[in-house]
């Protein structure tokens, strides 16, 4: 029987997190009553959300041989993370994001990229073998493309399930859009690949009909507070989201993909996958940071509990 084992390739950055009553327009100083560090990093942060949501994962990553890079190589074998092809590099530092956080928890973000810029195809090759004994390839775009590349390529050959975060937005060949079975844009990203401005649920649904017709199996419009977006066999449809206080978006869509993919490892169909995962992110957006904002799995069962209990009172 084939493992349940998820593979993560991606990034891990050291966020510092400024909290401010508006983002800054160019030019302008904001004066913050808070700051904080957190590990973050879209690869590592989906990593995190996957053990925590009770999947199997390993992670592959470059960090750099400095205090941020130790401190995270902890920190994942404390998650329950597979850490065996963690890559240290000795001339770059680990990545660092800058992030700036509004009082409606929207954000805006700067990532210094460090050793996460050469995280490279000739890095995975030691991790191949693991790969093809994995259920789920989870890939996301902090890594150099060509990376990206390489590994949905190989996993595509070997027959694994591909999920494509496509964050932040970059140039999607046909080629690889063709290789992928469910694909996870933001409004932004599907309106950058599809050419459809994305402002409304139908134009999600037209965006993601002709991401589809790219050669893309399903697609997941994440929509924030609205929900998601999915398309699969021509079929669109709305998964609405819990009603909860925003006070920090930052790893949402990270906390999404880690419970999407942690459902579909469990054999769950692509509606109760998106709706499970919609119940973590919500939860993720009423807390600040990024990895700290992740939650368990029994926090995302109890709120699924309350929302039954209220909407049938």
């Amino acid at each position: 029987m084939k493992s349940k084992k998820i593979i993560v390739v991606g990034s891990t950055n050291m966020d510092m997190v400024v909290k401010t009553d508006h983002i800054p327009a160019p030019g302008e100083t904001v004066l913050s009553g808070a700051f904080f560090m957190n590990p973050g990093g879209k690869g590592a942060n989906q990593a995190v959300a996957i053990s925590r949501l009770g999947g199997e994962v390993v992670f592959i990553t470059k960090l750099g041989n400095d205090i941020f890079g130790k401190q995270f190589s902890r920190l994942f074998k404390e998650e329950g993370i597979d850490t065996s092809y963690l890559i240290s590099d000795e001339k770059l530092p680990s990545g660092v994001a800058l992030i700036t956080v509004d009082k409606a928890g929207e954000n805006s973000i700067v990532v210094a990229s460090g050793a996460n810029a050469q995280l490279n195809p000739e890095d995975i090759k030691n991790a191949l073998a693991e790969i093809v004994d994995a259920a789920f390839l989870l890939v996301q775009l902090e890594i150099p493309m060509h990376t990206v590349e390489f590994v949905i390529d190989y996993a595509y050959r070997h027959n694994i399930r591909i999920i494509l975060n496509p964050a932040p937005a970059n140039n999607l060949s046909a080629d690889l859009l063709s290789k992928v079975d469910l694909l996870t844009p933001n409004e932004k990203e599907a309106s950058d690949i599809s050419g459809i401005k994305v402002n409304s649920i139908e134009s999600a649904y037209e965006a993601a009909r002709i991401i589809c017709s790219k050669g893309v199996k399903k697609v997941v419009v994440t929509m924030g507070a609205m929900g998601a977006a999915v398309c699969e066999a021509g079929n669109c449809y709305l998964v609405p989201s819990s009603e909860v206080t925003a006070v920090d978006s930052t790893a949402a869509g990270d906390v999404f993909n880690g419970a999407l993919v942690v459902a579909l490892s469990e054999d769950e169909d692509l509606k109760a996958a998106v709706t499970f995962a919609c119940e973590a992110a919500a939860i993720s957006v009423t807390r600040m940071g990024a990895q700290s904002s992740i939650p368990v799995r029994n926090e995302v069962i109890a709120q699924k509990l309350h929302q039954k209990k209220t909407s049938s009172e």
